[in-house]
């Protein structure tokens, strides 16, 4: 197959659209839609990483459609009846394959690898500095995955020529995808319903939750073996002529998925493992973050220590005397495990995501003398309560003289019941005196530890419900 032919294929036939269609579908998906893959730092361009995974995700309805487009590239001989005048030719019958298969996987490469490069440059661009190469594998296998897709479909309507057999190929993909990433939800880490060695086929990944978190060599391995096979499959299908050889051009799927269940891990703690070179510590004197956010270290480290002096002030030897970065993996709505000895500090969190200079200052205050165990996040949402009370908190210990809330009040009726009772409490609070307001924040402050009771209740001096 030489050049000259290959152009005129892609010129004059429909390969390149699956290719379009991948690009500006998920482009549109990512660009046009303010979803969560913009927010947190599992953001798709705040981490390789999270980019890589993103983009793998979209693969729950873009691997089906694109077997789908396979197959309807795959009737072009059955619907314009030239299929027994090519047989008739002296070109081998792989050869023929070789052709459109080829112009159908350089196009999809081509539209995949374009939205890996739109997401690479805005990582670059970010303010991330961690540039690992683990995210190679994963964005290798989605390609991959698409052009086994498109050349399987291609062959199966080679086989079996109707005009019922491209949506029959959506339909199935779609609801084989669906059902092996359907989610328990039970865990820190993602796991379907389905055996975790059956679930791994999906060429598809979970939308990702922890920067931290990304796909063990064993799973690249044996997806890649699954692939291949189906890939396989799919050519031999598209250049058989006999029935004896596509009865035959089943084996390599089913030894590339005999091999993938063998390789791949039987446990979701061993499919999502913790990227160790991302979770490594830095550190500046007391102050640590993850490799991952490195570049934040700089302006934690000075704002951390205006935030200690000033912890150390009101709660003397109780003080913590360090902040460091929260990396413990933990289940959506599950509670943080807190230490009275460090300032433990989530980017993930909506007072501490974009928050610099003063504001930074205040919400490290805030974690050290009332921390929440619930987590306040896009993802998981978290109450306007843990909010008022560290507003509280901060206020007082920074002696504002009235209260500054950290964060924006909402606009419901229950958002401003608890802004209500807020500065409620805050006058009760401020007219108690100072040794009283140190006993009742010290109270507040063991409270937040034990997760329990009501602590805007507590500072207002009433029984916690």
């Amino acid at each position: 197959m030489n050049g000259r032919v290959l152009r005129i294929e892609l010129r004059r036939s429909i390969a390149p659209w699956p290719g379009i269609v991948v690009l500006g579908g998920s482009l549109a998906i990512f660009c046009l839609i303010d979803g969560f893959w913009w927010r947190g730092t599992a953001g798709w361009t705040a981490q390789w990483t999270s980019m890589a995974l993103w983009t793998r995700s979209l693969l729950t309805f873009l691997w089906p459609l694109v077997v789908g487009m396979g197959a309807v590239y795959g009737l072009r001989e059955s619907r314009s009846r030239t299929a027994e005048l090519l047989t008739t030719t002296p070109l081998p019958a792989w050869r023929r394959a070789a052709l459109p298969a080829g112009a159908m996987a350089l196009a999809l490469v081509s539209g995949f690898g374009l939205l890996v490069v739109v997401g690479g440059v805005q990582v670059a661009l970010g303010a991330t500095t961690y540039t690992p190469l683990g995210w190679l594998p994963i964005s290798l296998v989605a390609a991959l995955a698409l052009v086994a897709a498109a050349v399987f479909g291609m062959g199966v309507a080679r086989a079996l020529p109707s005009v019922l057999t491209p949506p029959a190929l959506v339909v199935s993909s779609l609801m084989l995808t669906g059902f092996l990433l359907r989610q328990r939800g039970d865990g820190a880490l993602p796991s379907s319903i389905a055996p975790n060695r059956l679930a791994q086929l999906s060429p598809a990944t979970v939308e990702p939750r922890e920067m931290l978190l990304t796909l063990s060599g064993s799973v690249h391995l044996g997806q890649t073996l699954w692939l291949l096979g189906l890939l396989a499959t799919g050519f031999a299908l598209l250049a058989a002529v006999t029935r004896r050889a596509r009865l035959l051009a089943v084996i390599p799927v089913l030894a590339g998925a005999a091999l993938a269940l063998l390789v791949l891990p039987a446990a979701a703690r061993d499919t999502y493992v913790v990227d160790k070179d991302a979770a490594a510590l830095v550190c500046d004197g007391p102050v640590c973050v993850t490799q991952a956010n490195r570049s934040r270290l700089p302006e934690l480290a000075l704002r951390s220590k205006e935030a200690l002096r000033v912890l150390h002030e009101v709660l003397g030897d109780k003080a913590p005397n360090s902040v460091r970065e929260y990396t413990r993996l933990r289940a959506l709505g599950d509670t943080r495990k807190l230490s009275g000895d460090v300032v433990l500090v989530d980017f993930n969190d909506r007072l501490l995501a974009d928050a610099t200079g003063e504001k930074l200052t205040r919400a490290l205050i805030a974690q050290g003398l009332a921390p929440s165990c619930y987590a306040y996040n896009d993802q998981e949402g978290g109450g306007q309560g843990g909010v008022a009370v560290q507003s509280i908190a901060v206020s007082w210990a920074l002696h504002d003289g009235r209260l500054q809330p950290l964060g924006e009040k909402g606009s419901d009726g229950y958002s401003r019941k608890i802004w209500a009772d807020t500065d409620v409490a805050w006058q009760r609070l401020t007219a108690l005196s100072p040794a009283e307001q140190r006993s009742r924040i010290a109270k507040v402050r063991a409270g937040s530890f034990s997760c329990s009771g009501d602590q805007l209740a507590a500072l207002a001096g009433k029984a916690s419900r």
